[in-house]
């Protein structure tokens, strides 16, 4: 079960890893422009906030199982990045958008927060 948990959480950790950090490095037009609509309905500090909260919580994934170190906040990163994505598929739902990559990760973020917290309790 460890062994399916670390590769779930490392294939989240890439993906949240790489949004959260295109969202920091990028201006709210620049990520407009690359297609990321639901910009339009939020300011550049909320926007920076998710993105922070979204590389946290990647490494939240990863760090403490990996060492052992506090290893509860895996599943807590996890469920974190759960609600993130269930708040993003109510925002997509608002705007007409594809709610299916958004619930998917929502998805896949609780089972890792269920897998970690059977792991670790």
């Amino acid at each position: 079960m460890l062994t399916a948990l670390m590769i779930l959480n490392g294939i989240l950790a890439v993906f949240f890893l790489v949004a959260g950090g295109m969202k920091l490095l990028r201006t709210k037009e620049q990520l407009r422009a690359s297609g990321q609509r639901w910009t339009d309905d939020f300011r550049p500090g909320t926007i920076r906030a998710i993105a922070t909260a979204e590389v946290l919580g990647a490494i939240g994934l990863i760090v403490p199982l990996a060492t052992g170190i506090a290893p509860v906040l895996t599943p807590i990163a996890a469920a974190g990045l759960a609600i993130d994505m269930g708040a993003a598929t109510v925002v997509h739902s608002q705007r007409n958008e594809s709610m299916l990559p958004t619930l998917g990760l929502a998805l896949a973020a609780s089972a890792s927060a269920v897998l970690g917290f059977m792991h670790v309790l």
